[in-house]
């Protein structure tokens, strides 16, 4: 991304959103104004959109700059063509509310996903992917990093990269990760699993691989945290956080996207090697089920 370009069309609101927390108060008001209605702040002026906002025109200026654009008019274009690229509805999703039937719930829950799953996609680099890849699938050893809902994934990774052979392990205790963060090394890869990229769970472990030489991966909603900052690749996830889904969980779906995409990609690198690990753990499970239900006859 140039600073003449920004991000694409497709994935400008989710960028815009991912960057919220790390923007100046008076950027977040523009910002929030983007995300509530892109399609009318395109239509603004700058002079409009300064009176909206309460802001001044030279910070709109350089809200544009930081977004990664040249100046307001190339922000403007590119909201709309993000407008007319993607249904209206799709950009605000509506937020699940007490009251709501459980027919609206599913409607809701399922809008929101597909929408992470979307956004998550359009910000994903296949430049920065591959070089995830690589890293992955010449691992001497694999460390995943993340706590709470983050730790579900990164358990569901290190399973993943363990069935097609590849030494991974997922560690969600802060005492167990900084010991296994200990002992990386160059050859090593560290991934670290935060929705906000601040939690000091997986930040330390990180911190301690990267100091031991391992190549750092950060799976996080903003690119802008410190957990980003440690890392040498950048997987950006996404979700739209509401009262009943807090960050965590609504970018659970967006991080398992990510996993699944280094996971094939690391399969196809290493395919002669992971599809005879497939085959052998999928031998030894039919085997034990095949067992477990002769003796239970």
């Amino acid at each position: 991304m140039t600073e003449h370009d920004g991000p694409s069309p497709a994935g400008l609101v989710a960028a815009v959103r991912a960057v919220l927390p790390s923007l100046t108060p008076a950027a977040q008001a523009i910002a929030r104004l983007i995300l509530d209605d892109p399609g009318t702040v395109a239509r603004s002026t700058i002079t409009e959109l300064s009176a909206a906002s309460g802001t001044s025109e030279a910070t709109i200026v350089r809200t544009a700059r930081t977004l990664g654009f040249a100046g307001y008019s190339q922000l403007r274009l590119a909201l709309a063509a993000a407008v007319a690229s993607r249904p209206s509805e799709r950009l605000v999703p509506g937020d699940l509310a007490p009251d709501d039937p459980l027919t609206d719930v599913i409607a809701k829950v399922t809008r929101a996903e597909s929408e992470a799953l979307a956004d998550t996609a359009a910000q994903l680099s296949p430049a920065v992917l591959d070089a995830v890849v690589e890293a992955v699938a010449g691992a001497r050893r694999v460390n995943v990093h993340g706590v709470g809902a983050s730790g579900l994934v990164a358990a569901d990774m290190a399973q993943k990269l363990l069935r097609i052979g590849l030494s991974a392990h997922a560690f969600t205790d802060a005492h167990l990760a900084l010991t296994g963060a200990a002992l990386a090394r160059t050859g090593d890869v560290a991934f670290g699993i935060s929705c906000t990229g601040e939690t000091p769970d997986v930040l330390s472990p990180m911190l301690v691989a990267r100091k031991g030489g391992a190549v750092t991966v950060a799976i996080t909603n903003n690119p802008r945290s410190s957990l980003a900052g440690l890392a040498d690749h950048v997987l950006v996830s996404a979700g739209r956080e509401t009262a009943f889904r807090p960050g965590a969980l609504a970018s659970r779906i967006s991080q398992l996207l990510l996993v699944d995409c280094v996971f094939v990609g690391v399969a196809q690198r290493t395919f002669a090697t992971s599809d005879a690990a497939l085959r052998a753990t999928r031998e030894a499970l039919e085997e034990y089920l095949g067992e477990t239900h002769r003796r239970n006859r």
